[in-house]
């Protein structure tokens, strides 16, 4: 993406459909949304030929979103949410659970794929605390320095960073323990970071499968051992109940079986910095 931010309908907006899948509309797809093409079908029905619980993982992860920023906003008096590799509008977006909690509560969305922004725009036009940016998260110092995120967000004051399902699709050589570094030096003492990603399991060969699924269809895809993922928390302080299967962070209702893939494949947590 350019660093050009003259305006978004010159620098930003460009052809929606170049024939390419993304991993937004892929995860579109996933949540049964309306606002992909064949090719990210296409994507989806090959990683849930080997993974046919991935509908269920992507609906965990929803669910987990709306539990931490609701727990965020309404227990820790968070106001401000930096959602990178946002993906599409879809049910029950960050904005909305952040604003049901605190009208005043201001969210920033980050995505690669220009469609998130034209769609954004549409459902937040009279949305004054919600902004959509594009733009590549593997540059932090572009994301932080766009023009709309820093008339939005105070980073004199906490912020939740949300890296929910993306860093994933981040390979290692892409250094994305950099990025979260880079981040965590960005934001003031007492923000959290929620980060979620997909886990490699030492009993299930599905999982390393649909790495190389992903790696061949989307072009990018890393799974990580629970060792690893805990590494993006290094200099934070992990909330409990630590780093764990989705369903079991704080959940809201009982869970009955935490033995199958669909709970077990995807781990995140919560981290604050002190």
């Amino acid at each position: 993406m350019s660093t050009d931010h003259t305006t978004p309908s010159e620098s930003e907006v460009v052809v929606l459909d170049d024939g390419l899948p993304t991993a937004a509309r892929v995860y579109d797809v996933m949540l049964n949304g309306k606002d992909n093409y064949a090719i990210d079908r296409q994507v989806a029905e090959a990683s849930l030929g080997v993974m046919p619980e991935l509908k269920e993982i992507a609906l965990h992860n929803r669910a987990l979103l709306h539990r931490v920023v609701r727990f965020l906003a309404k227990d820790k008096g968070i106001t401000q949410f930096l959602d990178l590799g946002s993906g599409l509008p879809t049910a029950r977006n960050t904005h909305e659970v952040a604003q049901e909690a605190n009208p005043e509560a201001k969210v920033v969305y980050v995505d690669i794929d220009p469609i998130v922004l034209a769609h954004g725009r549409a459902i937040l036009a009279d949305n004054p605390n919600t902004k959509v940016v594009t733009a590549d998260i593997r540059n932090p110092a572009e994301v932080l320095a766009h023009p709309d995120l820093r008339e939005l967000l105070d980073f004199d004051q906490p912020v939740c960073v949300m890296l929910c399902g993306i860093l994933h699709h981040l390979m290692d050589e892409e250094d994305p323990k950099g990025l979260v570094s880079a981040l965590l030096d960005a934001v003031p003492s007492g923000s959290y970071f929620f980060i979620t990603n997909f886990t490699r399991l030492s009993d299930s060969p599905e999982s390393e499968e649909l790495e190389r699924v992903l790696l061949s269809q989307l072009g990018t895809g890393r799974v990580r051992t629970p060792a690893e993922l805990a590494e993006f928390f290094d200099g934070m302080e992990i909330l409990p109940p630590g780093i764990v299967p989705l369903p079991l962070w704080r959940p809201d209702e009982l869970v009955t079986d935490a033995t199958t893939i669909g709970v077990r494949f995807m781990t995140g947590g919560v981290g604050r910095k002190n």
